[in-house]
């Protein structure tokens, strides 16, 4: 009677410690595949390469044209902010046919002296959309070339909030801006690079060339 009670004991402990064991696995492997999940889940994203500011007087400019503009020497924005505008503008990549305009209307030491101005500026591209007949007889139009030029300046010299709104240019009419750094318009023309600083005017670089009334 013993042995048998014996033997019957020693099978239920040898079967409650198989449980505790196989329990104990199912645990561990529980907590494993718990840990997991939860590494997963909390592993933070990848952080984005963030593009690096502009710094110095191109920290203050905005559009996509901007890019375009040297980062160094004459014609950076550092080496711009230093000259007069109509200098600057003369080693801005650009804005060569405008630069040539202001020299054939004999407006250089007009701009160059002005205490304050702001200035929208026509790329090269915009001057290339008049027909070049056209354009060649403006060039040779010093009166007509002088009062278009003119105006595309404003005798103030006006940051992106407050050139918005009707503006009296040096011609003696006006020009609507309308946006934002986000985007903005001088009548019908884009602004592509804005708020570029000179020592004595800002420009807004524009695509396409204003006509007065």
């Amino acid at each position: 009677m013993k042995r048998t009670t014996l033997r019957r004991t020693g099978a239920s402990v040898a079967t409650l410690a198989a449980l505790s064991i196989g329990l104990t696995a199912c645990s561990s492997e529980d907590e494993s595949s718990t840990a997991e999940e939860t590494t997963s889940e909390e592993a933070p994203a990848p952080a984005e390469e963030e593009e690096p500011e502009a710094e110095g007087a191109g920290a203050q400019t905005f559009g996509d044209a901007c890019s375009a503009v040297p980062t160094n020497g004459q014609g950076s924005f550092d080496g711009m902010v230093d000259d007069p505008v109509a200098t600057a503008a003369s080693n801005n990549p650009l804005l060569g046919t405008l630069v040539t305009a202001v020299g054939e209307a004999g407006l250089v030491d007009t701009l160059n002296d002005a205490e304050a101005l702001t200035v929208f500026a026509p790329t090269d591209d915009a001057f290339a959309a008049i027909p070049e007949a056209d354009l060649n007889a403006v060039l040779a139009d010093k009166e007509l070339l002088t009062s278009i030029l003119t105006y595309h300046v404003v005798g103030a010299q006006l940051d992106p909030e407050a050139v918005v709104g009707e503006q009296e240019t040096l011609q003696g009419g006006t020009v609507t801006v309308e946006g934002d750094t986000e985007g903005m318009t001088v009548n019908d023309a884009n602004v592509l690079c804005g708020n570029i600083p000179t020592a004595n005017a800002t420009v807004y670089v524009i695509d396409t060339v204003l006509m007065p009334s």
